[in-house]
């Protein structure tokens, strides 16, 4: 496999602190309502994201630097598992304030490193390319909402 990574960003007109309330809840980019549930990443928790579409995935908070960084792991390949080194890649979340907007960058990688198939490994970050510029534009407009 020739690529291990994916990269996306999106500019959203909203102030920094509001888009870290949303990317510090865990698994926000697999469970829609995990944003609502008040959670808050926290370095070493772990826990599963549900989405009903796709299934649960085990997601772990790696690193936690407020208001500019989040890294997770999660094994988008596998769901239902437990996580493993070998099962997951990891996500992080950069924020990066730009007037009163803000760069949200995402940066997800270790594909190459997954477990299973060429076919697998290659599914998983098609699949998942796709899925960021979705995930992207909902956390956007969330994070845009007047009232939210």
């Amino acid at each position: 496999m020739s690529e291990d990574r994916i990269e996306r960003e999106t500019l959203i007109a909203a102030p920094l602190e509001r888009v870290w309330s949303l990317v510090a809840a865990p698994g926000f980019w697999v469970d829609d309502t995990a944003a609502l549930s008040g959670a808050v990443a926290e370095e070493g928790a772990s826990m599963v994201a549900k989405n009903a579409e796709y299934g649960d995935f085990p997601v772990r908070v790696e690193k936690v630097e407020p208001p500019a960084y989040l890294a997770y792991r999660w094994a988008s390949a596998f769901p239902g598992e437990e996580l493993r080194e070998d099962n997951s890649t990891l996500v992080e979340f950069t924020l990066t304030a730009e007037g009163d907007k803000t760069r949200l960058r995402v940066v997800e990688s270790g594909f190459a490193a997954l477990a299973g198939s060429e076919e697998l490994r290659g599914k998983a970050m098609e699949d998942n390319s796709g899925g960021w510029p979705q995930v992207l534009d909902a956390l956007r407009k969330r994070a845009e909402q007047p009232s939210a």
